[in-house]
């Protein structure tokens, strides 16, 4: 599957577009990782906690993202964009989406 934050892909002929394409997430933080994220805040630097529940959730929604284009038939993703907002508070959902297409390579 190739995928791209641009509205083409170089080498490339989009021969079909299939339309839009999601994988959503939704996740929460444990009792105990808000008490260390919190902790960490305190003292200010990066939160090793915190980016690696985000890092999981955007993981799991660009999976997600791969098997609905699969399923539309596509071969690859166009203009892919990240989305994320807080559901209520300690409970983030993240959203990939992206154009399925269905590309041969160029002859040039």
């Amino acid at each position: 599957m190739l995928i791209t934050t641009s509205t083409s892909l170089e080498g490339y002929h989009i021969t079909q577009q299939l339309g839009l394409v999601r994988g959503i997430t939704v996740r929460s933080r444990s009792v105990i990782g808000n008490i260390a994220g919190g902790f960490m805040t305190i003292f200010g630097g990066r939160s090793a906690i915190y980016t690696e529940l985000c890092e999981k959730a955007r993981e799991e929604a660009f999976q997600l993202l791969i098997q609905h284009a699969h399923q539309m038939g596509a071969n690859a993703i166009i203009n892919m964009r990240y989305d994320a907002n807080e559901v209520m508070s300690g409970l983030t959902e993240v959203l990939a989406y992206g154009t399925a297409v269905v590309v041969e390579k160029s002859n040039k």
